[in-house]
This record gives structure tokens, C-alpha cells and sequence, in this order.
């Protein structure tokens, strides 16, 4: 087509000349031409070929650029709560929707326990943690406080005997897990994290701790990615905890929300931060005193402050995260909120009964259920199988 219209426009020229003219005139428009299609062939592609996926922006600025594709989803089934996710992105991701949505306001937030790491195995990581520090580690024990020693047992008899937690246990745990890793510099603790997390998970073959991702959900982590999202993991467990989980995944700490404990210099000593300077043989050290415990409405009051932004994604897995969700869908933009039930008793250690349960009551909330039986073709891989607890 492109040599027939420059062919014909070189004829349509060359009337002005004599007939020497015109056919040293069309002749050196044909090589012309010609050089032009044979640069095209050079650079398509033919029609086995996949398209090429552009590195610049389409011509048309109401088209919008995606590298994400079904295949992205390969290790979900289809499902209502992933068809919902893939159209609220198609949506607000596309400038000529009413419901587009800048990048920069594109903010995902994510609980962190049961929503992309296991809890069911048998319990938070956090909370593993600590029994393990208080009861068996043989550098701390038998010099751990008689109230930590005691959150520990509440764990250790809830693990093992099916104990009921005592009430608003979390606090109880908090202010018992500032005290167990007080004096610990940032680099040890983070060394004892790993360290822990490098163990073999109890009630499974093939995984440790640090593995025991929802892999699933790693997959809605890059299809945000692609498509413009920034996503903050927003949980009630620790925050150094949390970043040397998910580190392996390339989360930036700083998009890392938790617990937290007053940290200090080392030679600061009691004084006041505000009046003490720091020297640059110094490091930070952990202490005993908490600062935040965050879970429900925290959640929201740590997003507002370190985020700024209402988030327009959230994911969650319990009713510590429905101030998060509220939060979301308070957004003045399009906005949706996901919650996972764990109904998986066959490849996790799950009450599928209660699991159900919650699942119509976050339906009834206005949260969209993600059922991991039904919609996860795999939880933590496939090389993974649930076996006994051993103690």
C-alpha cells in the first residue's frame, strides 16, 4: 500500500516535466520506495511471530500500557474474587475511564499474617517466635522475665493443647516481645529473624518459615506492580520482624508498617534523644518499651501518617484489618477490599467451618472473599505437603 501511493504521487509530480524528466523522476522514486519497503520487511515481524510489546507509550495517549496478562494469574483458579481484582485494574488504569487513576495515588496496602504468609502452622510467626526465645532458646531463657516466660506458655499451651488465648492476648504479647529482644542491636535482631526463619515450618515437609509464602498472592504483588501500583505491607506483627520477612521479595523497607519499639543509640544511655548526639561508632538497639501495637484502627492512624494517602487496595484475612478496609473504601476513588479465608483443612491446617463463617460476614461487608481452596491452585508451592504437628 505504501509503495502504490508513493508511486502514484511521483507520477502525478512528474506532469510538470518532459518525458525524460518524468521517467528519471519515477524511477527514482520507485528505488526509493523500494528501499522503504525493504527496510519494513528488515524490521516486522512475520505473522508467526508474537507483537512486540512496546518500550514507549502507544501513539494514542487513551490507550493504556500493561505488561500483565492472564498468564500473570497461572496459579489461580478462575474465581469472582480474581475477575473482580483484574476488572477494578482494567478500570482505573485506563485514562479514558472515569474512574482512572494516577499512578502516583495507586496505593495497595496488605496485611501481612494469613493475607501473603502462612498463619495456620500453628500460629503467627511472631508468636513462634517468642515461645521459641522464652522456653527454648538456651541464651535467653533462663533469664527471661517472669511475664515473658508466662506470654510465651499462653502460646505454648494454645499451640499444643488447643488452650484459648487469654483475652486481648495481643497487647499481652506485644509488651512481652519488647521486652524479650531489648539490648538487641538492629543487625542482630535481624540476624535472629532469619536465622529462626531458616527452620524447618512444624506441620510441613518441604518449607521453612521464611518460604512459607502464599504464593498466589505474590502473583497479585507483581500484576500491582505492572500496572502503576505502590503496595505497603501494613501489619500488626513487628516491623523489623516484617522487613526481614519479606525482604527476599525485593519490599522495600520503607513500604513496611508494624509494630514498633522505642529505639535508642547505644550510648545514649537515659537521655532524651532530643538532647543526646549520636556518634558514628553507634548503633541502634532495641528496648522495652512499646510504642504501637498496630491492629485495627492503628492500622489506619500509621497509614495516614506514614503513607499520606487513603489507600484504594486492601487485603486482609481478619477483623484486625476491617479499620484498613473502611479506610480503602472511604477513598474518594474507585476502591475495592479483598479478605482470604483460610478453608483449606486438606493442604493447610485450617477450621473450614469458621473460615466459612467469616467469609459471609466479610461478604456482607462489602469485601470481596478469597476462598484459598477454591481459588488457589496451590498455597505455598507445590513441592510443599501439610504432615502432623511434632513437638
Amino acid at each position: 500500500m505504501r509503495f502504490t501511493i508513493i508511486l502514484y504521487l511521483c507520477i502525478s509530480k512528474s506532469k510538470q516535466f518532459n518525458y525524460m524528466t518524468k521517467m528519471k523522476k519515477i524511477l527514482y522514486w520507485v528505488l526509493a520506495a523500494t528501499l522503504v519497503c525493504g527496510q519494513a520487511t528488515f524490521t516486522s515481524c512475520s505473522k508467526n511471530d508474537k507483537p512486540v510489546v512496546p518500550l514507549v507509550p502507544p501513539e494514542n495517549p487513551l490507550t493504556p500500557v500493561t505488561s500483565s496478562t492472564d498468564s500473570d494469574f497461572s496459579l489461580w483458579n478462575s474465581c469472582e474474587a480474581l475477575t473482580a481484582l483484574q476488572d477494578y485494574v482494567k478500570d482505573v488504569t485506563n485514562p479514558s475511564s472515569p474512574n482512572f487513576i494516577k499512578e502516583e495515588d495507586r496505593i495497595a496496602t496488605f496485611d501481612m499474617d494469613g493475607t501473603f504468609v502462612g498463619e495456620l502452622y500453628p500460629t503467627y510467626f511472631e508468636y513462634n517466635l517468642l515461645e521459641y526465645r522464652a522456653l527454648d532458646d538456651p541464651t535467653y531463657k533462663d533469664q527471661a522475665p517472669d511475664d515473658v516466660k508466662e506470654a510465651a506458655q499462653d502460646i505454648r499451651d494454645f499451640v499444643r493443647e488447643g488452650k484459648k488465648l487469654p483475652d486481648h492476648f495481643d497487647m499481652k504479647h506485644a509488651l512481652a516481645a519488647a521486652k524479650a529482644y531489648a539490648g538487641m542491636t538492629l543487625a542482630e535482631f535481624d540476624a535472629y529473624v532469619k536465622a529462626y526463619a531458616a527452620t524447618k515450618v512444624n506441620g510441613f515437609s518441604g518449607m521453612t518459615y521464611g518460604e512459607s509464602f502464599y504464593k498466589p498472592m505474590l502473583q497479585v504483588f507483581d500484576y500491582l506492580k505492572a500496572n502503576g501500583f505502590t503496595f505497603y505491607v501494613v501489619s500488626g506483627s513487628d516491623r523489623f520482624i516484617c522487613r526481614a520477612l519479606v525482604e527476599p521479595l525485593g519490599i522495600s523497607p520503607s513500604r513496611v508498617i508494624g509494630m514498633d519499639v522505642k529505639l535508642q543509640s547505644t550510648g545514649q544511655g537515659e537521655a532524651a534523644g532530643v538532647n543526646y548526639t549520636m556518634g558514628k561508632e553507634e548503633s541502634l538497639v532495641r528496648t522495652d518499651e512499646l510504642i504501637i501495637k498496630n491492629l485495627k484502627t492503628n492500622k489506619v492512624l500509621q497509614i495516614s501518617q506514614e503513607i499520606g494517602k487513603v489507600p484504594v487496595l486492601s487485603f486482609g484475612n481478619s477483623g484486625g484489618d476491617c479499620s484498613m478496609h473502611n479506610y480503602c473504601l472511604s477513598s474518594p476513588h474507585k476502591s475495592a477490599a479483598f479478605m482470604l479465608i483460610a478453608d483449606d483443612d486438606v493442604r493447610d491446617h485450617a477450621n473450614r467451618e469458621k473460615a466459612l463463617t467469616l467469609g459471609e460476614q466479610w461478604r456482607e461487608a462489602g469485601y470481596y472473599v478469597i476462598s484459598m481452596r477454591d481459588d488457589f491452585k496451590t498455597i505455598y508451592g507445590y513441592g510443599v505437603e501439610k504432615t502432623d504437628f511434632s513437638y
